[in-house]
């Protein structure tokens, strides 16, 4: 969990358009996706670092509870990733739960952090 001072509609919002993820996602540089918002059942590829290449694939998603999961998958090696957001204070609270292999879950976490301290600070 990340506690930060930007608004969870904004961070919703930076969430459910995946154009946006480059501007709070370091590892993330382009997102390629034929809709400009998250729906379960979207597919597309997250473009990162060196041209790596990541197909994805929304499972979920409920707009009314900020809370959106999909499942990612590279070189033969998958993770499922589960996402939400809260109003804290003046604030939002957003956390992941990571489900997949421990040496992916272990080498992907740190990122994974630093992307969402940048997402809740702004």
């Amino acid at each position: 969990m990340v506690r930060g001072p930007r608004s969870a509609p904004r961070v919703w919002a930076d969430y459910a358009e995946p154009a946006r993820w480059p501007r709070w996602s370091p590892q993330v540089r382009r997102v390629e996706v034929g809709e400009p918002v998250l729906r379960a059942g979207l597919a597309g590829t997250v473009r990162g670092p060196g041209g790596l290449r990541v197909p994805f694939v929304v499972t979920a998603l409920d707009a009314s509870a900020t809370t959106w999961s999909w499942e990612v998958r590279a070189a033969g090696v998958g993770l499922r990733l589960e996402h939400g957001v809260r109003a804290l204070g003046g604030g939002s609270l957003t956390w992941l739960v990571l489900d997949g292999p421990a040496p992916a879950v272990l080498a992907y976490a740190p990122l994974a952090r630093r992307a969402l301290r940048r997402l809740v600070e702004g």
